[in-house]
């Protein structure tokens, strides 16, 4: 079973160096965001045992969902600086930013890339 949820500390190591090393200076923000990737996660992914019971039929959080979560939350950090879904990019001018990541959808099993339900 993967360590669920993730910490601030992970979350600063798979965004980088830049972030393990910044002094704490982020670490509100980081947090805010985590927080919120990992309530999110917690709330589409009614099928998975967050909260460890060991008599539950729920499947435990896997590494990929942990870590599907981390980018989430580094996503909506790096997000915030383009509201607008524009970067520019100097001379090659602006570019869209995509609304999704098919990557951090296959890792959490959100979206497309949804585990069939018959019912």
């Amino acid at each position: 079973m993967a360590e669920w949820p993730p910490t601030l500390t992970d979350l600063k190591r798979d965004m980088g160096s830049a972030f393990e090393d910044d002094g704490g200076q982020d670490d509100a923000r980081l947090t805010q965001v985590l927080d919120a990737s990992v309530a999110f996660v917690e709330r589409v992914r009614p099928d998975v045992n967050f909260t460890g019971d060991l008599g539950s039929d729920l499947e435990d959080p896997s590494p990929d969902l942990v870590l599907g979560t981390l980018r989430l939350a580094g996503r909506w950090h790096t997000r915030r600086r383009s509201p607008d879904a524009l970067i520019q990019m100097a001379e090659l001018g602006a570019s869209r930013v995509p609304a999704f990541d098919p990557d951090i959808e296959r890792l959490l099993q959100i979206g497309r890339h949804q585990k069939w339900v018959c019912g």
